[in-house]
């Protein structure tokens, strides 16, 4: 049988770029039909949760109030963003999308900034369980702080169940790798102050490394992250970077440390961890295995 030596996957998804990496040989038949599955996968999450799409659910949800049949997959997500609710005392909340579409991250991209109104509380609006949700008034909602790397772990999960052990996924920086022989991979730290280079590296094994910059999708004083109560980035921490058990974890608290300290986090969640501040010291965890290059 036909078999891919070098099995590799590039493309273009959710507004980011996608790397897939198996290190065993896969059957052509085989490659062929997980990368069609891996594709409409990325699809259905993307019409479900995209705030940019006008047909998705998200979309429909902030157009009206009502109550709506939950994605599969929808539960498990909002439970997290519920717990970093919690966590962070309403920071990392969902309820942010209209704060950061008025901020300018808008469906065009236009960056321009209007009136801004501070988002509602959680309590007040939504409710949700295993298969709907519920939502008070209409609002926009935003998954921007864990789904990629939720759908990091879904396109996991795929390559597991048709039978491969060993995979490196990377989606923007939001990277997941598994090895059945525990091999790692090398891995570089991106200085926030200059692109161009790293402030360190680690090796990665069987864990989920996610990074969150405030250096990244800039535009007049704002960034991809908005404090929900200030209605303003936050500029104390430029960048962060978290190893957990899974992506979507890492994704979610690598965004977290914006607000909140690590030691706060630790009360509820297992991870490692490495910040930089706007002065550019560097904290770290003793377990997050990083060799700094100052």
């Amino acid at each position: 049988m036909e078999t891919v030596e070098i099995t590799r996957l590039t493309f273009e998804a959710i507004g980011t770029r996608w790397d897939i990496q198996i290190p065993e040989p896969v059957p052509s038949s085989k490659w062929a039909m997980l990368q069609r599955q891996i594709q409409t996968r990325i699809g259905e999450f993307d019409k479900a949760y995209s705030r940019f799409r006008a047909d998705s659910l998200v979309s429909q949800i902030a157009r009206g109030a009502g109550t709506y049949a939950l994605p599969a997959d929808g539960y498990t997500l909002l439970a997290l963003y519920e717990q970093l609710y919690r966590a962070t005392d309403g920071k990392v909340t969902p309820l942010v999308g209209q704060a950061l579409s008025d901020a300018g991250y808008d469906a065009t991209y236009s960056m321009q900034t209007k009136a801004m109104q501070t988002p509602p509380k959680w309590e007040g609006i939504l409710a949700y369980d295993l298969q709907k949700l519920t939502v008070k008034e209409p609002v926009l909602l935003d998954f921007g702080a864990a789904g990629k790397g939720y759908l990091v772990d879904i396109v996991a999960e795929q390559i597991e169940a048709a039978g491969i052990s060993s995979y490196l996924i990377n989606a923007g920086g939001d990277i997941r790798q598994r090895s059945a022989r525990n091999q790692a991979v090398h891995v570089g730290l991106e200085n926030p102050f200059d692109t161009t280079e790293a402030i360190g590296t680690l090796d990665l094994c069987n864990q989920s490394l996610c990074a969150s910059s405030g250096s990244k999708r800039t535009w007049g004083t704002y960034h991809h992250i908005i404090d929900p109560k200030t209605l303003k980035s936050p500029v104390e921490i430029v960048a962060t970077w978290v190893l957990a058990e899974n992506t979507m974890l890492a994704d979610g608290l690598a965004t977290a440390l914006f607000f909140v300290s690590p030691e706060s986090l630790a009360k509820d969640f297992a991870f490692a961890y490495t910040v930089v501040t706007k002065d550019g010291q560097i904290t770290r965890s003793k377990n997050f295995p990083v060799q700094l290059f100052t």
